[in-house]
């Protein structure tokens, strides 16, 4: 994939759903649910600028990243976050409560995890396809 095409957002209706965009998307959601949520971190990136007009800032500053760092990063982050759940009982309790009061355990986030990336990993799928119109590669 191109830097260029890397950074498309073919559907007029999602400018920020470009490949670079979902994988920093994705990145910065595991980073909120395993160290802000999870270990009770202070929030930290681009998501600490987040406002309603502007909800997914890690998704617009991806476009300044090129791809190959936007991949290292996530695998880097990814491998942190592998040995922080191999240091950790499932039954653990997250540090911070959701928003509705809730205390949940590292299998919560881990299955919340799960079901976000599967949905995201769609998308990338999608967007990659109306990029490049190679479909099943």
């Amino acid at each position: 994939m191109s830097a260029e095409d890397a950074r498309k957002a073919p559907l007029p209706s999602s400018p920020l759903m470009t490949l670079c965009g979902l994988i920093s998307h994705l990145r910065w959601v595991e980073y909120y649910w395993f160290q802000l949520m999870f270990l009770g971190e202070e929030l930290a990136g681009p998501l600490g600028e987040a406002t309603d007009d502007d909800p997914d800032p890690e998704m617009r500053t991806a476009v300044d990243i090129p791809l190959p760092q936007l991949l290292a990063e996530y695998e880097e982050q990814s491998a942190r976050y592998r040995r922080l759940v191999s240091d950790h009982d499932l039954n653990a309790t997250a540090g911070r409560s959701l928003r509705d009061g809730r205390h949940v355990d590292l299998r919560w986030v881990m299955l919340h995890l799960i079901e976000e990336t599967s949905r995201h990993n769609g998308h990338l799928d999608v967007v990659r396809e109306l990029v490049d119109g190679r479909t099943g590669a």
